[in-house]
């Protein structure tokens, strides 16, 4: 709802209950000012207006308005898959397009507004996937506070994923041997505090603390690799029958550092019941469905991430922008279809708007985007995009077009046995001699103290 909207219900309400507009706001949320603040702009958050609403109902014998479903995001789990659960797909575009590497010096560059406290620098990466971007970006923290101990922690709900991840966690103990890592699958409003939000399922939670033994990449990754046993039993997720999202079966934290600097990392090793957010840099790369809701992104993912900012941290958040090479060959085959609707404008103001006073400290920087935007390209020779374009070098760049638009599946099948998918290709490469993309970025910063 519109500041105009609450407004105009408030008013309408105590005209009928002969009320003051101050006496509402002091007896439905404890705040006199409430509607004079809303006059002037100011927002509230969504459990304010619940407050507003449910008193309204209460005083006059009716139900508060439903709320409005937050995301469409319900599908078919036996029918669909979400764009990043196809292996193939995914794997396909990171070994042809070069994101990861564009993503991670953005990332890069936030470094030089990080200024980390004792006892460490302290990093969260919200949606690991291989570990491709954290490590770069690691290497890129090495060099610039080579002496400075390192928490890095990330969230990652993917059994394949985490094992790729591991394997690049050996080179990292090895270059910064003062480097706690912690792997988590819980959700983005738990994960930064490794704590589920019920009791219940907190009870069920797995902590499993691995201390590496010895002094090289070699002896590191070869006890890393023996918790393959613990990866497959225990990293589980299941298909919520609510949502079709999956769900993790029960919250784990995988804890790893070497023994031989573990006397200097024990203020740091979180442990059970004894674990801080607090980070100085967040890392929010693709962590939503570029068809989620506005609401969604800021309510369940980008809300608590900048929640668990320390004073002088930053989020860095980045998403597929669109209006690219890549969207042109979707549309050719599709006429119309936009599925980057949400801009980083759009969801700052949401996720401001979801923080209330609680993001009083924030700074929200959408900045020019000349800034914002950057591009990453399918990487092939200059031979392969001119002239008569072989059918491999087409089909990975339909592939790349249909895996940033996130393309149902079942959308995919209905064009399987066309020509349609190709030819849309091989004309976009010709026109532009290439492929490309772009995405946005955005930071949330909390102001030092």
């Amino acid at each position: 709802m519109t500041n105009d909207q609450i407004i105009a219900q408030i008013s309408e309400f105590c005209r009928q209950a002969d009320m003051a507009e101050s006496t509402f706001g002091r007896r439905s949320v404890n705040d006199g000012k409430l509607v004079h603040r809303l006059r002037e702009g100011k927002r509230i958050t969504i459990d304010t207006l619940d407050r507003i609403q449910a008193y309204i109902a209460a005083s006059t014998g009716t139900l508060p308005p439903p709320r409005l479903p937050e995301v469409p995001e319900k599908r078919d789990p036996q029918s669909n898959f979400r764009f990043f659960e196809n292996r193939q797909k995914y794997l396909l575009f990171v070994h042809t397009c070069s994101e990861k590497r564009v993503v991670a010096e953005r990332v890069g560059l936030e470094l030089a507004s990080i200024h980390p406290k004792p006892p460490a620098l302290r990093v969260f990466d919200a949606g690991v996937g291989d570990g491709t971007v954290l490590s770069k970006v690691l290497r890129t923290m090495h060099g610039r506070f080579p002496q400075i101990p390192f928490y890095v922690a990330g969230k990652e709900l993917s059994l394949e994923d985490v094992r790729l991840t591991l394997e690049k966690v050996p080179d990292r103990l090895f270059e910064h041997p003062a480097s706690v890592f912690v792997f988590t699958n819980m959700n983005y409003a738990e994960a930064p505090w490794l704590t589920p939000s019920s009791p219940a399922v907190a009870a069920s939670m797995i902590w499993h603390e691995v201390v590496l033994q010895g002094a090289s990449s070699g002896e590191f990754e070869a006890q890393i690799a023996a918790l393959k046993p613990f990866l497959d039993q225990n990293w589980r997720a299941n298909v919520s029958p609510r949502t079709g999202m999956p769900v993790y079966e029960r919250p784990i934290a995988l804890v790893l550092y070497r023994e031989d600097h573990r006397f200097l990392l024990d203020g740091i090793i979180p442990r059970a019941g004894r674990v801080e957010a607090n980070f100085d840099l967040v890392i929010a790369s693709q962590p939503y469905r570029a068809k989620s809701s506005v609401n969604f992104r800021a309510k369940r993912i980008i809300a608590p991430l900048a929640r668990a900012l320390r004073p002088g941290g930053r989020l860095i958040g980045i998403h597929s922008h669109g209006q690219d090479p890549g969207l042109e060959i979707i549309q050719q085959v599709w006429p119309g279809e936009n599925p980057f609707s949400v801009s980083r404008h759009e969801l700052l103001r949401a996720v401001k708007y979801e923080l209330g006073s609680s993001g009083r400290d924030l700074n929200f920087n959408a900045y020019a985007d000349n800034r914002s935007i950057f591009r990453y390209d399918m990487e092939a020779l200059p031979n392969e995009v001119t002239g008569t374009i072989g059918t491999s070098t087409a089909f990975a760049a339909w592939n790349a077009a249909v895996y940033v638009a996130q393309i149902e599946e079942d959308r995919l099948t209905d064009i399987a046995h066309s020509a349609r998918a190709l030819d849309a290709a091989r004309e976009v490469l010709r026109k532009h001699n290439g492929l490309w993309f772009y995405d946005e970025s955005y930071v949330i910063s909390r102001r030092r103290d």
